[in-house]
């Protein structure tokens, strides 16, 4: 879609009449065009032709140009100020998906007045109205990127308010110390109880146990968004290419007798169950013969090192392979599953366990797909241990594990100061970075909260 052309800075002011196709570009049976600002409800009477349109109301009716010709026949659906999705009176119309037809009602409405919003600017004046805090305008781009039905689950959560819910509670928390404690500093002549830092004390405590549990979240955060990282590894000619292909339900990676064939690493991304997995075929793992070979068996190693699951295939024709102590020191803390590859070559009974480490054995044959379905109800068993369904509304992404850093630092020092009776103004500076520091990840710090809280508690000024 064509600019409007007009020169303006970004998000330029508040109250601005701005409009936007709502559905990907391209052909499709209905576009959608959002108008949002203080021109939306003239458009829906000028369009509708009602003196006062009826909100939450779909009208069918023709799209009329400013200059009198018929652009489309669409349904036209009217939210007022304050009941909108930004908190704007808004306007959407469904129209026929033609980009020509769309294009058209563009620009009739920057002719109207209107101007071609920006990235994200409908959410942003959600945000701004106070329709929803920060940590859910993430989640409606969360929503919209999710790549697996997990992070699709936790998005929803979030849209609704789940983690904003434990950020609350921590700023409650912390502006009911701060409030106690500031009441003594800023009030030291009036009549006040007596006072008592072991209720601030308990408070940082909360903030800071929520704090703790809510960092443990930050590395579920990458699971979901890059997918669980889930590398493939073994000796050359193991069948790690032909598992990669048997997962994906095609041949992406070049498979050949030749040992050595892949040197570099190859990455796909597969849906298993309701996770995401990010699954890397590696070089085989054996004594290199080369410079070249020598840093494909060194990526591989990185790889692991990487990897949230490891997948080890070994040849069922052949003897275990044997290898040396870098290899068990870089899985020592991974989880690992043993593929047996090949079985399709061999009758059964098939190994239950390998002769090192005591690993589970999953025999598959990757050529005809048999047990690939048990490998992966495997492979979910050991993404499901690790996930933290009963936390879901706790994990956090990188903008917020930053702040929380700070917080928890600023927080533990705040506790240290109170409980060795150091002066209470150096620990009140303590708590309000803090707030800060969590109240920047809401987007919202309210000081006259604090007042209040100060009056209401205190016999302030009687």
């Amino acid at each position: 879609m064509k600019n409007d052309g007009k020169e303006r800075m970004p998000y330029d002011h508040p109250g601005a009449s701005f409009c936007a196709l709502s559905t990907p570009p391209g052909e499709s049976a209905i576009g959608v065009i959002r108008a949002n600002g203080p021109l939306a409800e003239a458009l829906a009477v000028s369009l509708a032709k009602v003196p006062y349109p009826t909100p939450r109301h779909a009208y069918f009716c023709d799209y009329v140009a400013v200059d009198g010709k018929v652009l489309d026949v669409i349904i036209l659906t009217y939210f007022e100020a304050g009941k909108s999705y930004t908190g704007d009176a808004l306007v959407e119309l469904a129209c026929h998906g033609n980009p020509l037809i769309l294009q058209k009602v563009l620009e009739d409405l920057f002719k109207r007045g209107f101007r071609l919003a920006e990235p994200g600017e409908f959410t942003r004046t959600a945000f701004l109205n106070g329709k929803m805090d920060l940590c859910q305008a993430e989640a409606v781009a969360e929503l919209i990127h999710a790549r697996s039905e997990k992070a699709l689950h936790i998005a929803e959560r979030q849209l609704k308010g789940g983690i904003s819910a434990h950020y609350h509670s921590i700023l409650d928390a912390l502006m009911a110390a701060i409030a106690h404690l500031e009441a003594y500093i800023d009030f030291p002549e009036e009549d006040l109880p007596s006072e008592d830092a072991q209720g601030p004390l308990r408070d940082i405590a909360f903030c800071l146990s929520k704090v703790k549990k809510m960092l443990a979240t930050r590395h579920y955060s990458a699971l979901l968004h890059e997918g669980v990282k889930t590398v493939i590894f073994g000796a050359p000619n193991a069948g790690k290419s032909s598992l990669l292909n048997a997962f994906l339900g095609e041949d992406r990676a070049l498979v050949s007798p030749e040992p050595g064939t892949t040197r570099d690493f190859l990455a796909e991304r597969i849906l298993v169950g309701p996770h995401a997995l990010r699954i890397i075929d590696t070089a085989g793992l054996h004594t290199p013969t080369s410079k070249i070979e020598r840093c494909g068996i060194e990526k591989t190693f990185l790889k692991i090192d990487e990897a949230d699951l490891c997948l080890f295939v070994v040849d069922a024709t052949r003897p275990y392979p044997a290898f040396d102590a870098a290899l068990w020191a870089a899985l020592a803390h991974k989880h690992v599953l043993l593929v047996l590859n090949k079985t399709d070559l061999m009758p059964p009974p098939y190994p239950t366990a390998a002769p090192w480490n005591a690993l589970p054995c999953l025999p598959i044959s990757a050529k005809t797909g048999d047990g690939i379905d048990a490998l992966k109800r495997a492979i979910l068993d050991a993404v499901e241990a690790e996930d933290l369904s009963e936390d879901e509304d706790l994990i956090i992404c990188i903008r917020h594990a930053r702040a929380l850093e700070q917080a928890e630092t600023a927080l533990a020092d705040a506790f240290a100061k109170l409980k060795d009776g150091a002066p209470v103004e150096l620990a009140v500076c303590d708590l309000r970075f803090a707030l800060d520091c969590i109240g920047g990840i809401l987007g919202k710090v309210d000081n006259e909260v604090i007042l209040g809280l100060i009056f209401s508690k205190f016999c302030i000024g009687k």
